[in-house]
């Protein structure tokens, strides 16, 4: 019999669904069907394709409330907030990309010049191959199917082992929406034969979503046979609230910024700095909104805080703070006042620190959980070096009322995305990227298109 792949939901530790792996069969007729598609595909007309994504964008929307009580159950987030993944980032993401799409693609003209017609068009690659992850298993995929399909590719979506009905879902709707067929398709496939379609050259793309080791092993195979990748990993990403900050506003953003889906994004608020001035009222601000959380069933829509995708992950993170404190930190919630929160249970409550420093993993190594770490800074410039002493760099967010000084701090922070005054957030029209260990390539605002095209130059001469 071919292997299984199982779902282990976090909500009950119980098996939520089963899937069959795709063997070698399968993957190979799905790689030829697809190459053949595209074929068709790469003619239809840019408006033809945007008139399908919106098509597909609805039937998807219209189902929102049975797809997130899916994402609720394959990865925990509580059923409060599923639905908005589908009806808000989701839809506008994919809405946006699909409406820019044809200013992006038309052709590009470098001038007249006598007796010649010369122009760049942007052709499409062939194959994207989207590897898409659990934590936000519809926005991340998202970034990488649609943009690919507006430029003319098409598309294999591999969804993590813990999310496949996500990537089903997708195709259903693309299809429903009247997609030609084999255009986008979804694979369940194991971690070796994902690297073996890569290292096959049998795709011309691969974004990839996810942790820094899997970026690594996805470049390096991609490299093997010139396969472009564009690369979205880890971060540890750092605020900063400075002392003209409104300390309410940055207690609020923040909290929601380290603890929103149990502290599993890739952008998640996961070290702040505060100016001396403002640190004592922010630390006993950020604790209350922490110990106010409801940790419990996701499925229940009182809940605010669910569990973590799975018990070793919660444990990782209990691990930190534990090495933390025996450090000299300060852990400021008591695990106990919450009910589910038990070693070896994927439920963990939420945690404040403090007396920390960069010698602890809590401050250097991402968390990917509810634990954060709260360090005074004395000026602009200690803020600066603390929030660059990392070897991640995804997104940094300022808190202050100063515009011109979150500017000129910004320009000195390295990171893809800087926010003022916000903070975990994806604006379709701007490019998301990393920096370091946080990736590399770009998704996302009109500049996303550079990468799943290659320009083609058209040189015509006049008959003589």
């Amino acid at each position: 019999m071919r292997d299984r792949l199982q779902v282990i939901s976090p909500v009950d530790g119980k098996v939520y669904i089963e899937r069959t792996l795709a063997g070698a069969s399968e993957i190979e007729r799905a790689l030829e069907t697809t190459r053949t598609a595209q074929r068709g595909w790469r003619e239809t007309s840019v408006r033809e394709r945007a008139a399908i994504v919106a098509r597909a964008v609805e039937i998807f929307v219209a189902r929102s409330d049975e797809i997130a009580a899916e994402i609720t159950w394959q990865m925990g987030r509580p059923i409060r907030y599923t639905p908005n993944e589908v009806t808000g980032g989701f839809a506008e993401r994919a809405r946006y990309m699909a409406e820019v799409a044809e200013e992006c693609l038309a052709d590009e003209q470098v001038g007249d010049k006598p007796g010649f017609v010369r122009f760049i068009r942007h052709a499409p690659l062939g194959i994207v191959l989207v590897v898409a992850p659990w934590n936000y298993p519809y926005l991340t995929a998202v970034n990488g199917v649609v943009p690919a399909l507006m430029a003319g590719n098409s598309v294999i979506l591999k969804h993590s082992a813990q999310t496949p009905l996500c990537a089903e879902r997708m195709v259903a709707a693309f299809e429903a929406a009247g997609l030609p067929a084999g255009v986008f398709q979804h694979l369940h496939l194991r971690h070796q034969d994902t690297a073996r379609i890569i290292g096959s050259g049998a795709v011309d793309f691969v974004s990839f979503t996810g942790s820094v080791e899997g970026g690594r092993a996805v470049q390096e195979v991609a490299a093997s046979r010139f396969v472009g990748a564009g690369l979205e990993l880890g971060g540890k990403d750092p605020a900063y609230v400075r002392a003209d900050a409104n300390v309410a506003h940055a207690i609020e953003n923040l909290a929601d910024g380290a603890f929103f889906n149990s502290g599993q994004s890739c952008c998640a608020i996961e070290r702040i700095y505060v100016h001396r001035d403002l640190y004592e009222p922010f630390v006993d601000g950020l604790i209350d909104i922490a110990q106010g959380y409801e940790l419990g069933d996701p499925a229940d829509p009182g809940t605010t805080l669910g569990p973590l995708v799975r018990p070793s992950a919660a444990d990782a993170v209990r691990r930190q703070v534990e090495q933390a404190v025996a450090a000299g930190a300060k852990a400021h919630v008591d695990p106990k006042s919450f009910e589910k929160d038990a070693p070896g249970a994927a439920y963990m409550a939420p945690q404040v620190l403090t007396g920390v420093d960069h010698s602890m993993a809590i401050m250097t190594e991402e968390t990917f959980g509810p634990a954060i770490g709260v360090m005074p800074v004395s000026s602009d410039e200690e803020a600066i070096a603390f929030m660059n002493d990392s070897r991640y760099g995804l997104t940094a967010a300022i808190w202050t009322s100063d515009v011109d000084a979150a500017i000129r701090i910004g320009d000195r922070i390295e990171t893809g995305t800087w926010f003022m005054n916000r903070c975990d957030y994806l604006d379709p029209a701007l490019a998301w990227v990393g920096v370091k260990d946080s990736g590399r390539g770009c998704s996302l605002s009109k500049l996303q298109y550079g990468y799943l095209t290659r320009p083609k130059s058209f040189h015509l001469r006049a008959a003589l």
